[in-house]
């Protein structure tokens, strides 16, 4: 029946964008595809009547029930039947005022998800964010996830854009797989657009955050871009670009900066919330792997110092068989970035023991089988001026370590993730 109702949605969504024929735009990569999503949506949405993926909606089912429109029907008939009533509808009944862009994040689980998504959605701007080890379950190598992503880009027409993150070694030669207008981003010399001169923004003496600012250089200018509500050197990527894209639909400079202001990244991806006792959460617990762990914890060591600096992580899943290895970084990496290494699960405890290894005190480390737990037992050490990076994979639930630590918890439906029904356990 999975396969019925997918044939049938991909059919739906297929017809429906030839119909209207909105600007696809596709978004993909191991790490930032979401955050990348949001601050595209953030730059475009003024100009253009856009939509793009809600929740986790970027596979097979995800993407096509964005095209149409909808959400999930779940596990009732009568529900995906309105949703197919409603496609049908788009797709063949009177013309309505759809979306003229549709941004669309395509995840990549398996061999193949790629080439199924692009070849119904046809992306006329590709944008790949970074290659990493993650689904190594069904990758045997970080080639092959390689390979899978740049179906994105391989698939844009003569016409198209391809935006390629230029401080990867494996998204760089996605270049030579299309004919397409090249834009590449990044902090190195090579990038097209080009970020430099980062700062962390801080008031002093009331522990408060204020974001970070840079500088890009494009086609020979250079201007300021400021994100008040972005922390860490890897959250400039998803806002260059959504620079890369704004240049290519012929926006101008000043325009996209004073939109990116308002960029907020989703829930769980290194948000700043205010903990208890006058302390400082960086909440990063949508998801985790080895790449995205030690970019959250280089910020943390890059931040000035105001207090101690706690990182609380928990175990990273569908690893495959870099799980030993992955731990093990991120632990080495902890014991140079953070005085407090906190862990959460069995596979975090390869980090503990990495740390401890790597020269980090076995006074200031701590593992617990829960986040309940490592969030009730870090209520009884914070004071104030201390900050806490809170990171882990989606099974760790590191969500419910931050929602003990923050000093309005009554906030959590409305600031972190996996807060609705279906997560109460």
């Amino acid at each position: 029946m999975k396969k019925i109702l997918q044939h049938v949605l991909r059919t739906l969504a297929r017809r429906v964008l030839l119909r209207y024929r909105p600007t696809v735009i596709g978004i993909t990569g191991s790490i930032g595809k979401t955050s990348t999503k949001e601050a595209i949506y953030t730059v475009l949405q003024n100009r253009y009547r856009c939509r793009r993926n809600q929740k986790n909606y970027n596979n097979e089912i995800g993407v096509p029930l964005t095209i149409l429109g909808t959400e999930t029907g779940k596990k009732n008939p009568l529900a995906w039947l309105r949703i197919i009533g409603r496609g049908l509808w788009l797709a063949y009944g009177s013309a309505v005022d759809y979306p003229n862009t549709i941004i669309l994040e395509m995840g990549a689980d398996h061999p193949g998800d790629i080439a199924y998504l692009v070849k119904f959605t046809r992306p006329v701007i590709g944008v790949v964010t970074a290659v990493g080890p993650v689904h190594l379950e069904y990758f045997s190598k970080i080639e092959q996830i390689a390979r899978e992503k740049g179906k994105l880009i391989s698939a844009l027409p003569a016409n198209g854009a391809a935006i390629l993150n230029a401080d990867d070694d494996l998204v760089v030669p996605m270049r030579e797989k299309t004919a397409a207008h090249i834009v590449t981003y990044g902090f190195g010399e090579e990038a097209m657009v080009r970020a430099h001169d980062l700062r962390y923004r801080y008031e002093t003496g009331h522990e408060v955050w204020l974001g970070i600012s840079f500088k890009v250089t494009y086609a020979g200018s250079t201007f300021p871009v400021s994100l008040p509500h972005v922390l860490g050197k890897h959250q400039v990527y998803p806002a260059l670009a959504a620079l890369a894209v704004g240049f290519c639909l012929k926006l101008n400079a000043v325009e996209i900066s004073e939109l990116l202001r308002e960029y907020r990244p989703p829930a769980g991806r290194m948000n700043l919330i205010p903990g208890q006792r006058q302390t400082q959460l960086i909440d990063d617990s949508y998801n985790s792997s080895p790449a995205a762990a030690i970019s959250a914890l280089k910020t943390l060591a890059q931040l000035p110092r105001t207090g101690q600096k706690y990182a609380l992580l928990g175990d990273m899943a569908e690893l495959g068989a870099y799980t030993i290895q992955g731990h093990q970084e991120v632990g080495e990496t902890a014991a140079t970035c953070a005085d407090i290494l906190v862990t959460v699960g069995d596979h975090a405890k390869r980090m503990a023991a990495s740390a401890a290894e790597k020269g980090l005190s076995k006074d200031n480390i701590f593992s617990f089988n829960t986040a309940e737990q490592a969030g009730e037992f870090m209520l009884t050490r914070l004071k104030a001026g201390d900050v806490i990076l809170i990171k882990g994979s989606q099974v760790a639930r590191m969500e419910k370590a931050v929602k003990a630590l923050m000093a309005k918890p009554d906030r959590a439906a409305e600031l972190l993730v996996r807060q609705g029904s279906g997560w109460d356990k």
